[in-house]
C-alpha cells in the first residue's frame, strides 16, 4: 500500500513522531546518520544545483581547459551560488518548517510537510510544461488540478528535464563565440602555412584573454543567478 503512495503523502507519515519514538536510540542514531547520505541527492535533484554546474563545467570545456577550474572550486561555486539564488526558497523552509520545529510548535512530519511546500513551489516555476506533461504521460496519471496535488514523483523527474534542456541552451550560447575563435585561428595557420602548430596552442591563451577582458565570469553567474528569479 505505501509503495503506490506518491512521495509527498508518505513522507510526513515516514517521519511521524510516535513511529520514530518506537525505535531504540541506536537505531535512530543509524537512520539519522543514514539520512545524511541523501542531502547530495536533494540538493543535486530539487535546487538550482543542476544547472549552475553543468553551465559551469561547459564553460570549462568551451575555453579548451580540462581540469583548470577544478572540479572542486566549481563545485564549492556552485553550491554558492544555489544558497545565493534560493535564499528566498531557503527563507521560507527556515521560517515555516525549521524554527517551528526547534520551538516545539509543529510535529517532524508537519516541518516536513511545510519544508517541501516552498521546494514544490520552486521547482513549480522552473520546469517546463512540456517536459512535465511529458512525465504525466509516461506515468498514465492525469493533469492536477492545482500545485497542491503535484506529486514530487513526477514533479522532480520533469524539473531535472527542465534544468538540464535550459542548462545545455546556455551552453550553446557560451560555446558559440569561443568556436569562432577557434575556426579563426584554425584558418589563419592553415593560410600561413603552419599546418604543424597544433590551434590550440594559439586560440586556448586568446580565449582566455578574451574570456577575462568581458569578466565572463562575472557575467556567466550573473546571468545563471537571474534565470532563476
Amino acid at each position: 500500500m505505501v509503495a503506490t503512495q506518491t512521495l509527498n503523502e508518505w513522507l510526513p507519515h515516514l517521519l511521524d513522531k510516535p513511529w520514530l519514538d518506537s525505535l531504540a536510540p541506536e537505531l535512530r542514531i543509524v537512520l539519522a546518520v543514514s539520512s545524511l547520505t541523501l542531502i547530495p541527492v536533494f540538493v543535486i535533484a530539487m535546487t538550482a544545483f543542476t544547472r549552475i554546474i553543468i553551465v559551469l563545467s561547459l564553460v570549462r570545456q568551451a575555453l579548451g581547459l580540462q581540469q583548470t577550474p577544478p572540479n572542486s572550486v566549481l563545485i564549492a561555486l556552485s553550491l554558492f551560488l544555489t544558497i545565493f539564488a534560493m535564499s528566498g526558497v531557503f527563507e521560507q523552509i527556515n521560517n515555516k518548517a525549521l524554527l517551528p520545529y526547534a520551538n516545539g510548535s509543529i510535529e517532524l512530519s508537519a516541518a516536513v510537510s511545510n519544508g517541501i511546500e516552498p521546494l514544490k513551489g520552486f521547482m513549480l516555476s522552473q520546469t517546463d510544461e512540456v517536459h512535465f506533461i511529458r512525465v504525466l504521460d509516461m506515468a498514465k496519471v492525469p493533469v492536477p488540478q492545482s500545485s497542491a496535488d503535484v506529486s514530487l514523483t513526477h514533479l522532480v523527474p520533469a524539473f531535472m528535464l527542465s534544468e538540464l534542456t535550459l542548462a545545455f541552451k546556455m551552453a550553446f550560447l557560451i560555446f558559440l563565440p569561443f568556436l569562432m575563435i577557434d575556426l579563426l585561428v584554425a584558418s589563419c595557420l592553415m593560410a600561413l602555412g603552419m599546418i604543424m602548430v597544433p590551434p590550440i596552442t594559439v586560440s586556448l591563451p586568446l580565449k582566455i584573454m578574451v574570456f577575462v577582458l568581458i569578466d565572463g565570469w562575472s557575467l556567466i553567474t550573473g546571468s545563471l543567478v537571474q534565470s532563476f528569479m
